[in-house]
This record gives structure tokens, sequence and C-alpha cells, in this order.
């Protein structure tokens, strides 16, 4: 498998696990010059920025440590613009998914609720 089909694989599987977990899918795969959403997600509460990091099992790298403080940004600018485009009263909530895939296969997702925020950065919701 190609890198890209195992990032589509894995986002593909995070977007299940949302449903089942009682997530509506916005958008998938949202982009502006400089940044992009992999899922975008609403429940009753929140409006939901998910990075989708999809790792082999022997990778170095986690999915949670590839994602610094730049890419958070990048993700925070990006959420705020979709956010102005598709105006709501939801809470925004920025969350990290990691999923090891092996031979096609998804082996484990690793889900974290409300990984960063926006502290730090200069941007306002």
């Amino acid at each position: 498998m190609t890198k890209s089909e195992i990032g589509k694989l894995g986002e593909e599987y995070v977007c299940r696990y949302l449903v089942q977990n009682g997530y509506e899918i916005a958008e998938r795969n949202y982009r502006i010059k400089g940044g992009e959403i992999d899922i975008i997600a609403c429940d009753s509460d929140y409006i939901v920025f998910v990075e989708v990091k999809s790792r082999k099992p022997d990778s170095l790298v986690t999915g949670f440590e590839a994602i610094n403080k730049r890419k958070k940004g990048l993700i925070i600018k990006t959420a705020a613009d979709f956010c102005y485009k598709h105006p709501n009263q939801l809470q925004p909530r920025f969350d990290i998914a990691e999923v090891i895939i092996d031979n096609g296969k998804v082996l484990n997702i690793d889900y974290i609720k409300n990984a960063y925020d926006t502290t730090g950065y200069n941007i306002i919701f």
C-alpha cells in the first residue's frame, strides 16, 4: 500500500469510529491555502477537528508525536476559517487519532479527545 492509501484507509476507519460514537461527519479533507483538516465532525455539543495519523506498527515516531506546534497552528487556522465560513454555536475541539495499519489491515485506533487547544495561538473562535 502507498502512503496515500494507508492515510485514506486510516481516515475511513476514524470516520466509522466517530459515526458509531454518535458524531455526524460534516466534512472531510477541508483545505485552505496553508492548511488541511482530515475530518470535521459534530455532535450536540462540539464541532470536532480531527487530525488522523496512520502508521505502520514499527514506525519510529507515533502519530501523536508527529503533530508539532507548527502543525497544530495550521490546523487551528484552518478550523477558524471553517467556522467563519460555516457559523455554528458549537464549541470547537481538537482531537487526534492514531491508526496502526499493517498489510492493509487496521490493527488499532487510539483516539484522544481534546488533544490540544488554542492556547498560545493568536486565533479566536
